[in-house]
Formats: structure tokens, C-alpha cells, sequence
């Protein structure tokens, strides 16, 4: 696998979780303080730092590698098909589109009916953490199929965590521009297409070099856009 497809898959996944970890950190930051926002941040990015240091190396000493592709490649057919389900879903007139605007919104109204400082510091915590929990899987998985591909998603990871924050800090306001649907379509193709490659290798099937990865998402992109096309040709479905 080449290490810049792990990157540009991890760091993609990444800033779409993150922009949605620091729309809900802004949030609380605007109703309840910076101090509490950034105390449950740093808390929750411990939590995690932890996570990945205990779960990475435990995966690639003790499971066989075979088993460890097929487990893998399942979770992110799972993972990549629900990102490409709603995405397919938005562009398909079947969901509304992401908006970060709305959901700042949203906290921001649910924090002022609660106002209380340890609801506010669960919040970003909560946030934090399960948005990091799958970029933290993400590169996990990484590290069971190329110590190399996991050095370069987990730099992907990191850079588009620094990234996202940088921008928080100088905006601060929700990132409403940002492309979060068509990054959502797009990752979903990576992971899936990523998923299959490395299930069909975990049942033996010897694919033609990482070239392969090229036409798994060709052939997703054309099922996916297919899939859109109809949904918004035939509302009456809806």
C-alpha cells in the first residue's frame, strides 16, 4: 500500500471529525468558557493518546495477520458504507446536508437550557472523545496492515487534528464552508475501497499490486454517483 493513500485517507477522515469535535469545543466554549472547553479537549486527547498506545501494538503482537485483514477490511466496509450511505443520502435529495452552522446552533441552544458547567465540560468531552475514537480506529487499523502505512496515516491524523485546531483558534466560528459532504463521499469510497482490498487479501485473493485500490474506488465513485443520481431523478421514492 502506498503510504500517502493511508495518509490522504486518515487525514480526510480525520478533518471531518475533527471539524465536528470543534464545532461541538466551540460551543461550549461561547456558553461556558474557554477554561471548560479546552480542560474536557485535553482530557478527552488523553484518553485517546492512551487508547492508541495500548490498542496498536496489542493487535499487530497477538493476532495472526490474515485474521487481522479479514477483521479489519470488515469494519471498514461497515465503516466506509455508512459514510457512503448518507452521502449518498444528502446528494440523493433522501437526507439534509450537513451543516455545521445548525449543529453549533443546536449545542450552543441545548447548553443554554442546561447552563450548568459540569454538563458543559461532559459535553466537550464526550464530543471529543467519540469523534477521536474513530480517527483513533482509523489509524489503528493502519498499524495491523503496514507499520509504514500507519506511521504516515497516524501523520495524516495528526496533521489534520493541528490543522482544524489552528483554524478554530483563529476563526472561532463554526466551520460552515468547509466541504464536509463531498469530504464525507469521498472517504467513504477510501474506506470501502480500502476494506475490500484488504479483506480480499485476508481470504487469499491476490490482487494486481496497489493499483488495485485505484479501481475499487473508480468502481464505487460510479456506483455511488449512480446511486445519487437516481434517488434525486425519482423523489417519489423518497
Amino acid at each position: 500500500m502506498h503510504p500517502l493513500a493511508a495518509a490522504a485517507t486518515a487525514a480526510l477522515a480525520s478533518a471531518l471529525e475533527f471539524v465536528e469535535a470543534a464545532t461541538i469545543v466551540m460551543a461550549v466554549a461561547y456558553t461556558a468558557g474557554w477554561r471548560i472547553a479546552l480542560r474536557a479537549t485535553v482530557a478527552a486527547l488523553a484518553v485517546l493518546i492512551a487508547i492508541c498506545a495500548l490498542l496498536g501494538p496489542a493487535l499487530v503482537r497477538y493476532v495472526p495477520l490474515d485474521i487481522l485483514k479479514i477483521a479489519i477490511g470488515l469494519f471498514l466496509l461497515l465503516f466506509g458504507y455508512t459514510w457512503l450511505r448518507k452521502a449518498i443520502w444528502r446528494y440523493g435529495g433522501r437526507k439534509a446536508m450537513r451543516n455545521e452552522q445548525a449543529a453549533f446552533d443546536k449545542e450552543v441552544g441545548e447548553l443554554k437550557r442546561r447552563s450548568e458547567d459540569r454538563f458543559a465540560f461532559a459535553t466537550a468531552f464526550n464530543g471529543v472523545l467519540l469523534e477521536g475514537l474513530e480517527v483513533a480506529v482509523i489509524v489503528v487499523t493502519f498499524a495491523a496492515s503496514d507499520a509504514r502505512a500507519m506511521v504516515w496515516a497516524a501523520g495524516g491524523a495528526v496533521a489534520a487534528g493541528l490543522a482544524v485546531a489552528l483554524a478554530a483558534a483563529l476563526l472561532r466560528h463554526p466551520f460552515s464552508r468547509v466541504p464536509e459532504n463531498a469530504m464525507g463521499f469521498l472517504v467513504g469510497v477510501m474506506l470501502l475501497s480500502f476494506g475490500t482490498f484488504w479483506s480480499g487479501e485476508g481470504f487469499g485473493i491476490a490482487w494486481p499490486g496497489d493499483i488495485t485500490l485505484v479501481y475499487l474506488a473508480a468502481l464505487y465513485t460510479f456506483c455511488a454517483l449512480a446511486l445519487a443520481w437516481y434517488w434525486r431523478a425519482r423523489p417519489e421514492l423518497a
